[in-house]
């Protein structure tokens, strides 16, 4: 491959090449007139009052430009099916048809035909991992007789149980004490600053509450316990409507994928939807779950106030290292787009390995 700098090298050298083959034709040519003052004459010969060396020079350039713009256009024609791979291989499209031709060149471009030839081979091994990655994931880690999975749970079920019983419960009993307060202070003569500040604490009760039944949601040990993904997705957005004001739209396609797949991405839309309520801000909410060749593509959509996916990361919002982690459990990726102001959108990827339903 040549480089930017390499190919303005050669355009030089090829103007250069050309003003001084030019430049000695028309010095033959004029062998043919007296002999006096010759060298005078390819600077004084002129044709439409422009000086004859001027027409070189320009030649010599336009000569050097097409060589830089030939130059270019092949390398690019090169590459482009070189990045094309590598972003299939980045999205982990491992079955796409273009990424399974080798054998794009002839034994004239052996180095391009290597290339080419090393990706096919790097997705093979990409491929195996993500197989063993996923066969590896359905085998059960055991800690004391118990599976970290098992661990886990009970742990979140003890938390969500207590939050419901103790702060949940107090929360609702703070909102019903304030709801009479407010109608005691309809019918007395409040200051109106006394009176905003008693709809103050009312708006933070309720927002806390509204925090309160995220954090169960997250907390809350949901399993699909024999359920379709499909339907354990629904049943859950179903139940968030009855929960809360706002806006749900979702599409989700029954799948038939390894069972061990099918609970980490309920684990993860739960989640998602968790994180949303908590932080987002929302009044819209889409969620889209398809099979697009061979690849799973879950998408979460929201209008909320957004964020910068990379100090939410670092910061460890959002749960983003949860999901990453979860998702890259299973051999997939995460990507997120998100604006301040303009809402966000996570989409995961995750592959499907053939090997995987046969193990």
């Amino acid at each position: 491959m040549i480089s930017r700098k390499s190919r303005k090298l050669l355009a030089v050298c090829s103007s250069l090449l050309t003003f001084f083959v030019m430049l000695l034709i028309l010095f033959f040519y004029m062998l043919g007139v007296e002999q006096t003052q010759r060298g005078l004459q390819v600077f004084q010969v002129t044709v439409a009052y422009v000086p004859i060396i001027v027409y070189l020079i320009a030649i010599a350039l336009v000569c050097g430009l097409i060589t830089f713009v030939v130059l270019t256009y092949y390398q690019k024609k090169e590459i482009a099916p070189i990045a094309e791979k590598m972003r299939l291989l980045a999205s982990g499209n491992f079955e796409n048809v273009f990424l399974n031709q080798s054998n794009f060149y002839s034994n004239d471009h052996k180095e391009l035909a290597s290339i080419h030839q090393d990706i096919f081979t790097t997705k093979e091994k990409m491929k195996d991992m993500s197989s063993q990655l996923q066969t590896l994931n359905t085998q059960p880690q055991y800690i004391d007789g118990q599976t970290k999975e098992e661990i886990l749970e009970n742990e979140r079920h003890r938390i969500a149980r207590e939050l419901h019983d103790s702060v949940s419960q107090e929360l609702f009993a703070a909102m019903m004490m304030m709801s009479a307060v407010t109608e005691q202070t309809k019918k007395a003569d409040l200051p109106e600053d006394q009176q905003k500040q008693l709809q103050m604490i009312s708006s933070i009760i309720n927002t806390s509450q509204s925090e309160m039944r995220a954090l169960l949601l997250h907390l809350r040990p949901v399993t699909l316990e024999e359920k379709s993904l499909k339907k354990g997705i629904e049943q859950l957005l179903q139940e968030l409507q009855t929960k809360i004001t706002l806006s749900m739209t979702w599409n989700v396609e029954d799948l038939s994928i390894p069972r061990h797949i099918e609970d980490q991405l309920f684990r993860v839309v739960q989640e998602l939807l968790s994180n949303t309520l908590r932080h987002s801000k929302a009044n819209e909410l889409e969620v889209y779950l398809h099979l697009i060749d061979q690849n799973i593509l879950l998408r979460v959509v929201d209008d909320g106030v957004g964020f910068n996916p990379e100090q939410k990361e670092r910061s460890g919002s959002y749960g983003l290292r949860n999901i990453r982690e979860r998702i890259a459990a299973i051999g997939g990726t995460v990507k997120v787009i998100s604006f301040k102001g303009q809402g966000a959108s996570i989409e995961i990827k995750i592959p499907l390995m053939k090997e995987a339903f046969d193990k």
